[in-house]
């Protein structure tokens, strides 16, 4: 999704950003330390915490695979080159080439697969829980860089914290059927793959604890590490899972064949015929850049609003290899995932539609057309009387009235909230209560409303809109550019405290019940004889409550056949 933002809050954060890069400077001791890998040895530098300048170490850009350039461009990653002497890993490297979503430009490199390893400690009296970070943005933008998810506030807790670059949109995501091409999709997952082998064999050097690694995700993120829990390709090489608005049954996580590199060759300039080997050779010798600046153009306005809102994602790979991650569809995958075997936390934020916020007040064609919000599973698979049927339930169930012709903006995202994040992650619930019932799953709904910090929120709908939006929950996990420094009394800081201590007690004990809470208790899951599960409510206080999206939920249930929901 394209942010659209004034020129007055560009120049408001382009300012902040300037200032922050001072901070940051400010804020290491210039003090390094050397460690070794099973590649070679890398240089880190000792950082101060933005609160209360606790230090930590931090060893950024590390190579975890080959530049993937040239004939590894669309390709599975290979394993890094060793290197001789030491490393220089005091700073971050470039981010994955994508376009800005602020500005639009083209930013970032194809040599992008590095990741960042900051950690509390470098001795203690055992090793240190590991939590590894997948950043979100649609498979299409995305870093893990601390401009945008700092560690400052983990790194007040015995963690080790590592954030992965990936690679987005055509260049992590291009399919093509030809067996003999190795190009059938999926490269960026296949970057996550890679660099969970590469912390499993290497954060034991940085005082990590091997056989204790969670991996966590935000959006596409957490879609990702859904995907980490089902594909054979990780087993073994992580043990706990957070998953944060998102998960691999999204509509969004897996990307319906349209012909995309075609499109995208022949927009391009290409020439030629619907043929894999002559597209691959085009898109090989074309420029990365030029791909990066049109690779998200080449979905037309009909397939956005018809929900689809990105051409290159996960897609189920046409024919399976040993590096094959998807073979085949997620929700056929459930029952044997290896995944039912570890303990995860997941959930959502109260009003995840306001992500949509400019999209419908840009085109409001969506106001009108309730046959869209329709699932494209559900909708493909029956006539039209009957999607008229199930249009008719979805009135009734939100505003009481078959006969209403339209919505406005905030209802509409409402509905948006639950056909794009809850209902699937509803339909995971299910199905960890259906496989994974010995492994604990313990459901949250993020509802924290502050006026000023929910800076997603902020950043799509302006300052006169309250709600949680997607993303909202990231404000109190992680420092970045336009955060502010709070007052330590201040409920917000309070809320940072107790995320930051759910989260790093779950990565150390499978349990997010953490002193921090009082006597506030995080139950997990179990659903009561109508099917309605119990969440743990994170706002102004903390509570086990029903779920509020329950009763809405149930219905979405009913449009598909029960062997289909999970």
């Amino acid at each position: 999704m394209e942010v659209q933002v004034g020129w007055p809050k560009l120049l408001k954060m382009g300012a902040q950003l300037v200032g922050h890069k001072v901070l940051q400077y400010r804020l290491s001791t210039g003090h390094t330390v050397i460690l070794d890998t099973k590649y070679g040895q890398v240089r880190g530098l000792q950082r101060k915490t933005v609160y209360d300048k606790e230090l930590y170490f931090a060893f950024e850009g590390i190579p975890y695979a080959k530049p993937p350039v040239g004939d590894l461009r669309f390709r599975a990653p290979q394993p890094p080159e060793p290197w001789q002497g030491v490393l220089n890993c005091t700073t971050n490297r470039s981010k994955p080439l994508q376009r800005n979503m602020l500005l639009g430009i083209v930013e970032g490199s194809e040599d992008c697969l590095h990741l960042n390893v900051y950690v509390k400690s470098l001795k203690s009296e055992k090793p240190l829980p590991v939590i590894v970070w997948i950043c979100g943005g649609g498979f299409q933008k995305g870093e893990a860089s601390r401009d945008v998810y700092s560690p400052d506030y983990f790194m007040k807790q015995q963690v080790v914290f590592v954030s992965i670059n990936y690679r987005l949109a055509a260049l992590g995501f291009l399919s093509l059927k030809d067996p003999k091409l190795d190009v059938p999709g999926n490269a960026g997952l296949k970057d996550q793959v890679m660099a969970l082998r590469w912390i499993s064999q290497n954060i034991s050097h940085f005082n990590g604890d091997p056989n204790n690694i969670t991996v966590m995700g935000e959006s596409a993120g957490s879609a990702s590490v859904h995907v980490m829990m089902t594909t054979e390709q990780t087993r073994g090489l992580f043990h706990k899972a957070i998953l944060q608005s998102g998960c691999a049954l999204s509509e969004w996580a897996e990307s319906p064949d349209h012909n995309w590199a075609f499109r995208l060759a022949q927009n391009l300039g290409y020439k030629g015929p619907d043929e894999d080997a002559g597209i691959l050779c085009f898109l090989s010798g074309t420029p990365a850049r030029k791909i990066a600046a049109i690779d998200q153009d080449v979905i037309t306005q009909d397939e956005v609003r018809n929900f689809l809102l990105f051409a290159f994602g996960p897609v189920v790979e046409p024919y399976e290899t040993d590096h094959c991650v998807v073979p085949r569809r997620h929700r056929e995958m459930l029952s044997e995932a290896w995944g039912n075997e570890i303990p995860v936390i997941m959930g959502g934020n109260s009003f995840e539609g306001l992500f949509s916020y400019q999209v419908l007040r840009n085109d409001p064609w969506g106001l009108k057309n309730f046959h869209n919000i329709l699932p494209r599973e559900v909708r493909e698979a029956i006539c039209l009387e009957e999607q008229d049927q199930l249009v008719r339930r979805l009135k009734k169930l939100y505003f009481k009235n078959e006969m209403q012709d339209s919505m406005e903006v905030f209802e509409a995202l409402n509905i948006f909230s639950h056909r794009q994040i809850w209902h699937d992650l509803h339909r995971l619930v299910l199905a960890r209560h259906t496989y994974a019932s010995r492994s604990p799953t313990y459901l949250y709904r993020f509802d924290f409303d502050s006026p000023h910090f929910n800076q997603f929120r902020r950043l799509v709908c302006g300052d006169h809109i309250r709600g949680v939006a997607h993303a909202d929950e990231l404000s109190y996990l992680f420092y970045n550019i336009i955060a502010s420094k709070l007052e330590k009394s201040s409920k917000e800081y309070q809320t940072i405290e107790r995320m930051v201590g759910m989260w790093t007690s779950f990565a150390s004990s499978g349990n997010p019940n953490c002193p921090e809470l009082g006597t506030a208790k995080w139950e997990p899951v179990q659903l009561k004889d109508n099917g309605v599960e119990r969440c743990f409510n994170i706002s102004y206080d903390f509570e086990m409550r029903e779920l509020p999206e329950a009763e809405f939920l149930a219905v979405w249930d009913t449009f598909y056949p029960r062997e289909a929901l999970f």
